[in-house]
């Protein structure tokens, strides 16, 4: 087991320690399967809906606009030649799907991994459970304040949602929630400091070490 110290909203220790299992927080990680993940998780999110007209699509006149021989220039046979202006494009994009297959067991490693690697790099952090009255984004940047990552890149992870500290969190491009359930390895990799609810441990460790 790995202890970690759990502190306030404050920063201050609260005198626990969070117990942190060492099937999920301190394997030895395996770079593909992140790789895996975090490529199909960037693959899918490609809407992958562009798509441009070609030759036989473009509204037009079928008639040769010139005769074949004598103008003493090249010969042309349509006016949707992609060679002219307004006519169609050469090997243009197609709608299609961008999305990829990655198996469950490898995504679930490469979760592991993701949060063994911040682990050894101490970039995990244990926070006591909160909440807001209200959404307020002033009483959120004092929480990041407290705990030492306010110019940090920093994934906050609930244990369910939240809408008054989603609200609260919304406007700053530095920091971002996530609920147990949601997390995923480019979240974690692309993140300076991972914050992680009191609470949410149980749920991720459970999701994680399914069999």
């Amino acid at each position: 087991m790995m202890e970690i110290p759990i502190i306030n909203i404050k920063g201050k220790e609260t005198g626990r320690k969070a117990n942190l299992s060492k099937s999920v927080f301190q394997i030895e990680p395996n770079t593909h399967a992140v790789y895996l993940d975090v490529k199909q998780h960037l693959a899918n999110k490609r809407q992958g809906t562009h798509k441009v007209k070609e030759r036989g699509e473009i509204t037009g006149s079928t008639r040769k606009i010139k005769k074949q021989k004598g103008t003493g220039t090249a010969r042309a046979g349509s006016i949707k030649n992609p060679l002219f202006r307004g006519g169609g494009r050469i090997f243009g994009p197609r709608v299609r799907d961008y999305s990829q297959k990655v198996n469950k067991k490898v995504k679930r490693l490469a979760r592991k991994s993701a949060l063994s690697i911040k682990a050894k790099e101490n970039s995990i952090i244990i926070l006591e459970d909160f909440n807001f009255d209200n959404p307020k984004t002033s009483s959120f940047l004092n929480i990041i304040k407290s705990i030492g990552v306010k110019d940090k890149k920093t994934l906050l992870v609930l244990p369910e949602p939240n809408k008054n500290v989603y609200l609260s969190s919304r406007n700053l491009k530095k920091h971002s929630i996530i609920t147990s359930s949601e997390l995923n390895t480019y979240s974690i990799i692309n993140s300076k400091s991972l914050v992680i609810s009191e609470s949410a441990i149980t749920i991720i460790e459970k999701i994680l070490n399914k069999a």
